[in-house]
């Protein structure tokens, strides 16, 4: 596969993880959030299984003794179990920001995480990023200002969103770790969105009210959220990647806050004002600064976390 080829992949996987927010938002007018988060993960752990099967040639709970750098054998339990917790808070608190707040809004605050990862890096594993991550830190904290139009016009989902954006930093950065001592990241989608998934849907039997015809009405974007952009897009991204660098593939998938704000348009009849297209463009700038400037420095290292 050529490097055209694996970057137009990845550009595609953009374009369905940014065009599921539509999905996740219309989804909020037929079944609760914890169900739809539930049935999500479950839905992407099925699609991904036989890729995980085929990863471990046929074992799915058994990590090779030669499978993480070194040789030596690791266990799973940990890593996923920290994974699974991070990736259930995520994607809730996400679930429940879209409820209040618009998708283009959500594409473009989720995106913060981008400046986020490094410093979730230097916090956690004294990995120390570029100079460039610093001033484009305050580009993105003035894009959001914009983007929300001061304090009085952020809502209660853009500040949801925003905390859900900490913990996809954080989801990155474990990811990074966990599959450099596991070395399957197919297995790593699937337990994280198994164990995920019966978490929220035991979380929703108690809390939420569900129907079968609530069930029927969220079909489309329960498969596309969960099987689509969950399953197939993860399939894409690790197809792709094997011939892509890292840096390639985090330029590619930073588009996804600009393909969320497209789909808001063309599906919902979203709309941003001047200022807050502007705020827009300020926070993909510095999206692709922390991505771009390391890398034609030269210093970009092959440790670096790959986005989701």
């Amino acid at each position: 596969m050529s490097r055209l080829t694996a970057n137009l992949i990845l550009l595609l996987t953009a374009v369905i993880w940014g065009s599921a927010f539509v999905a996740q938002a219309t989804a909020m007018t037929k079944m609760g959030p914890v169900l739809f988060t539930g049935l999500r993960f479950l839905l992407a752990a099925l699609v991904v299984l036989p890729f995980a099967l085929r990863e471990g040639d046929g074992r799915l709970f058994v990590i090779r003794r030669d499978s993480s750098p070194g040789g030596g054998g690791q266990s799973w339990v940990g890593p996923v179990s920290a994974l699974s917790a991070v990736f259930l808070a995520a994607q809730l608190l996400q679930q429940l920001g879209i409820m209040t707040t618009t998708v283009t809004n959500a594409g473009f605050l989720t995106a913060l995480y981008v400046i986020l990862v490094p410093i979730l890096g230097i916090a956690l594993y004294r990995q120390w990023p570029h100079a460039v991550v610093w001033p484009a830190a305050l580009i993105a904290l003035g894009g959001t200002w914009l983007l929300g139009g001061g304090p009085e016009g952020l809502r209660g989902g853009d500040l949801l969103v925003m905390a859900s954006a900490i913990f996809w930093a954080l989801q990155v950065v474990l990811v990074g770790r966990a599959v450099q001592t596991i070395g399957r990241p197919f297995f790593l989608v699937f337990a994280q969105s198994l164990a995920g998934g019966l978490v929220a849907i035991v979380l929703a039997l108690a809390i939420e009210p569900i129907s079968a015809e609530s069930l029927l009405r969220a079909w489309p974007e329960l498969v596309y959220a969960g099987a689509i952009s969950g399953g197939l897009a993860f399939s894409l991204q690790a197809i792709a990647q094997r011939h892509a660098s890292a840096a390639d593939a985090a330029v590619v998938f930073s588009a996804e806050a600009v393909f969320a704000a497209l789909a808001a348009a063309i599906v919902l009849g979203e709309r941003l004002s001047l200022q807050g297209w502007f705020g827009c463009g300020l926070i993909l700038l510095a999206v692709l600064a922390v991505q771009i400037v390391p890398h034609i420095a030269g210093i970009t290292r092959k440790s670096d976390p790959v986005l989701p």
